[in-house]
């Protein structure tokens, strides 16, 4: 058997988000969702999604990716998550079911999809961008400093965003969604650590990844309060002006900051990470094995994994799992 590669962490390019009593993993344009039935059973839909432009040419484009990324992942996200809560809450669930096979959506979903992920991206905006400016403007007459005033409107939004994750953390649904981003993330790293994809190796990876969006939003919350402390603009209506018009650069900044994380490892990779990977730890949950089983599932629908190992590491697994086998068989032939 040829001698593996050292172990070390290699992205693998597959990442994902939680669902509703499942996970959805994204490999490139493919997409899988992976969901416990309450019937025990695991359903698995695959599809593919090539972004809302239908082009890889902006993917290519640093700064400009992370704005198209970050829509596209609430799209898609929304779309799952929306197939997942149908799937779970049908009212005959004991009744088999065979799988179908993902349908395009129509006209009228994706117009629903695109006015949530609207209303979403609104009211994100009028609570961690446009709340924190108004109450450090209320300040504004007894900090005359302007960086001050800044740091107070990027602390007011750190805070506004902690409480808004901790407060959700504490909802008994919100809990199991956690779980299942645990299980996200165990999956993801036992690959990248070249580990055979199984619920015992999975269960002893970690459940915090570099390239989670918890972090991106941290990132966001972070690279805002350094931004506007240096564009400083008088007038107050401007000045909220100005700060609407930088979200897409704050996301530009903060999707090519999670990108390098996820490819590097080194002390300033960890060093800026950390936050992230601390919060993390408010969303993410210890997930049960059944749960890991449904991630591996999710995984194994859009990702080869046993390439990998083998292409990255050097693991060959179907040569190992053979070599058991012929060494079984001439046991059981001894035996008789």
């Amino acid at each position: 058997m040829a001698k593996a590669k050292k172990k070390k962490r290699c992205y693998c390019g597959v990442g994902g988000q939680a669902v509703l009593e499942g996970v959805m993993m994204k490999n490139g344009d493919r997409y899988a969702v992976a969901v416990r039935r309450p019937d025990g059973q695991i359903e698995v839909k695959t599809g593919e999604y090539d972004g809302i432009w239908g082009s890889k040419a902006v993917s290519r484009i640093p700064f400009l990716r992370g704005i198209f990324n970050f829509v596209d992942s609430l799209v898609l996200g929304m779309r799952t998550l929306t197939w997942s809560a149908d799937l779970y809450e049908e009212e005959d669930p004991g009744k088999a079911k065979a799988k179908k096979p993902a349908k395009a959506p129509g006209a009228g979903e994706k117009f629903a999809t695109g006015a949530t992920v609207a209303f979403s991206i609104l009211l994100a905006v009028a609570i961690f961008i446009v709340l924190p400016y108004y109450i450090s403007s209320l300040f504004s007459s007894y900090i005359r400093n302007a960086s001050l005033l800044a740091i107070l409107e990027g602390v007011l939004r750190i805070a506004i965003f902690l409480g808004y994750v901790a407060a959700i953390s504490a909802m008994k649904d919100i809990r199991r969604v956690y779980m299942y981003h645990g299980a996200e993330h165990k999956c993801i790293n036992c690959i990248e650590r070249g580990r055979e994809l199984t619920v015992k190796n999975v269960r002893r990876s970690s459940r915090q990844h570099r390239r989670c969006g918890t972090s991106f939003l941290l990132f966001v919350m972070l690279v805002s309060v350094i931004l506007f402390m240096f564009i400083r603009v008088s007038d107050p209506l401007l000045r909220l002006a100005v700060r609407l018009l930088l979200i897409p650069v704050i996301a530009g900044i903060s999707y090519e900051i999670i990108r390098l994380a996820g490819r590097y490892d080194n002390f300033l990779v960890r060093l800026i990470s950390a936050p992230g990977m601390l919060l993390q730890r408010m969303t993410t949950r210890e997930p049960d094995d059944a749960m890991i089983e449904v991630a591996i599932a999710s995984v194994e629908a859009v990702f080869d994994w046993k390439a990998y190992l083998k292409d990255t590491f050097g693991y060959d697994i179907d040569a190992w799992e053979r070599e058991d086998g012929q060494s079984d068989q001439g046991e059981g032939s001894k035996e008789a």
